[in-house]
């Protein structure tokens, strides 16, 4: 016998039918829809960095050496806490690196959970390979420690007989990573189901995309929970229904299809003659005319022989030259104006232009008015 609540029972029955909505609407979404987890995240859901100092120890003579002070200082000290005194100055040892260690702490990240962290010398260590990191603490921008990492260095790379004019070396053997090598020790509080206002933050703000994204969210949940105050921010009212369970309203609202606005655009590599066009650009008509001069040198060799019986003569070889001087005579060309890209292509595939003669069209359109986008030039 079914002894729950008629309200709670009512309250899954609508849980669940948003839920059909949202995977119709999601297999209904057009080519052009990208998932609003794609275009925007959660305000507040990011990763933190971390970082840290420390010895990479186990080297093959290819540490920091006696010239880099802080690392001599650093393992005296070290030796030091551990119960051995010892003088800096008495430390010749090449087999130690001073290193940084950095990361990044997910979000929602717990207490005992291993993270990934990059290991890069900050002395003149030739290679870290097969060295060893000792426990570093990482940490935040708080002065706080969140983790410590510790374990072998794996570099991916190696390096042989450099300075010695005949060395070989592969990637960048003074940076190294250690998989899962630091043990998370402090979690972030984020209490994230007890929110009742959620924050979409649009990763390129557009006023017509925010616009959009508010009303896809609203029309899934039939409720004018969304606004938009600017152009990259989207805000959220959290539901009765879902209050105390933000975490599948987020996971609802983030598999909706919204269509970005793009602005018109085209961007130009004049180093590699590269011409990218959006989907919005647009010309107005114009007559365009594009030509070029062309010089033109053909070499022709001729042999002088000598005339009949003549004693000293010599068989010769001598050269014609010939230039040839052309200018083109390209017709004048009527654009007119373009309602897609694609025509806008084929107008422009009309006059036989290379990528680089496109560059040069181009700039002469924003000149004259006639380019309806933003001419980019990287």
């Amino acid at each position: 016998m079914d002894m729950k609540h008629p309200v709670e029972k009512t309250d899954r029955i609508i849980a669940v039918v948003l839920l059909v909505i949202m995977l119709v609407m999601g297999g209904t979404t057009t080519v052009q829809a990208a998932r609003i987890k794609d275009i925007a995240n959660i305000r507040g859901v990011r990763q933190n960095q971390l970082f840290g100092y420390g010895l990479v120890i186990g080297l093959d003579g290819s540490g920091d050496g006696n010239k880099s002070l802080f690392t001599v200082q650093s393992l005296s000290s070290m030796l030091e806490k551990m119960g051995v005194t010892i003088d800096p100055d008495d430390i010749k040892v090449k087999n130690v690196a001073a290193v940084m260690v950095t990361t990044d702490l997910p979000p929602f990240a717990r207490t005992g959970s291993r993270i990934d962290v990059l290991v890069s010398s900050i002395g003149d260590a030739k290679n870290l390979q097969g060295g060893t990191l000792l426990l570093t603490p990482l940490k935040g921008a708080d002065g706080r420690v969140y983790a410590v990492a510790q374990g072998p260095v794996s570099t991916g790379g190696f390096s042989y007989g450099k300075g010695t004019g005949t060395g070989v070396q592969k990637n960048f053997p003074t940076v190294g990573r250690i998989v899962g090598g630091a043990l998370i020790e402090q979690e972030i509080a984020n209490d994230f189901n007890a929110r009742e206002m959620l924050t979409l933050a649009l990763h390129t703000p557009d006023f017509t995309t925010a616009t959009r994204m508010a009303q896809a969210i609203n029309a899934a949940f039939g409720d004018d929970m969304a606004n938009a105050p600017d152009a990259g921010t989207i805000q959220v009212k959290v539901p009765d229904l879902y209050r105390g369970r933000s975490v599948e309203l987020v996971a609802l609202i983030e598999n909706l299809g919204v269509t970005p606005d793009l602005v018109s655009k085209i961007i130009i590599n004049e180093r590699t003659g590269t011409v990218i066009m959006g989907e919005n650009v647009r010309i107005a008509t114009i007559a365009i005319a594009h030509g070029n001069l062309s010089i033109q040198v053909n070499t022709q060799e001729n042999a002088s022989q000598p005339m009949p019986f003549a004693r000293r003569g010599q068989t010769v070889v001598t050269q014609d030259r010939e230039m040839l001087v052309e200018e083109g005579r390209n017709p004048l060309f009527l654009v007119e104006s373009g309602v897609s890209l694609g025509e806008v292509v084929r107008a422009l595939n009309a006059l036989g232009v290379s990528p680089r003669d496109l560059i040069a069209i181009f700039q002469a359109l924003k000149a004259a008015g006639a380019l309806q986008a933003e001419l980019q030039i990287i």
